[in-house]
């Protein structure tokens, strides 16, 4: 995939030189502007220089919502979100997504200083993706989300990817995605041998503070742990 077919994406800096990169992938209908106010709640003092990169999806017509267009990894067709999944446009935006790490790499980060994010459909191809890479990322963030494809994601995993330490968080009031998909999802994973650190919050299908300082401290640990 050319540059000039990227996907568009927001950019912020908190310092020159970034040495980690945050990319992060919104959720359904939403855009990259969606996550981009967090920046600032999310860091500390001597963190090293990070970028964040917040992408747009691309549109499309979605199924479950009378075939509206809008912003979207995937087609969702029903309500029951781990039957008749859109394999096609998760696979796609999986590719969108290694893209972008691809050319993190040629400015410089490596996928051992890439932490791939996501809230809904966005975490949904963080897991995806996370799981079939050859190279693990330094972590993977999945928020309010499942894992799709989930036994073709689970058997297409890499020993490798397995190694990448995952964190999740749901609210237990989600009518979006249910928080027993979520942990679902999550024991999945723990199946894999994989270190997941999970939260649940009395939230529905949004983020709330104490789940940004959980995630702030989980991503300390992970800046801490590469030299």
């Amino acid at each position: 995939m050319t540059s000039s077919n990227l996907l568009d994406c927001i950019e912020t800096q908190t310092g020159p030189e970034p040495a980690w990169t945050i990319l992060w992938l919104h959720g359904l209908g939403a855009d990259g502007n969606d996550f981009a106010p967090l920046v600032p709640q999310l860091l500390r003092r001597g963190w090293p220089a990070l970028r964040f990169v917040f992408p747009h999806a691309p549109v499309r017509a979605i199924t479950v919502n009378a075939g509206m267009r809008m912003r979207a990894w995937y087609d969702i067709a029903g309500f029951e979100l781990d039957r008749r999944e859109d394999e096609a446009g998760v696979r796609q935006s999986m590719a969108q997504v290694e893209a972008l790490i691809a050319r993190e790499g040629e400015r410089g980060i490596p996928p051992s200083r890439i932490v791939l994010a996501g809230f809904s459909q966005g975490g949904a191809i963080v897991l995806a993706a996370g799981l079939r890479r050859e190279q693990p990322l330094a972590g993977l963030v999945a928020l309010s989300t499942y894992l799709p494809l989930a036994a073709n994601s689970i058997a297409e995993s890499t020993q490798a990817a397995r190694t990448t330490p995952v964190f999740m968080a749901h609210g237990s009031l989600d009518p979006v995605v249910s928080e027993l998909l979520g942990r679902n999802s999550r024991d999945a994973l723990q199946a894999l041998g994989m270190d997941v650190e999970w939260h649940s919050y009395p939230m529905a299908h949004q983020v709330c503070p104490p789940e940004i300082q959980a995630l702030t401290m989980w991503l300390g640990a992970r800046f801490a742990s590469v030299g």
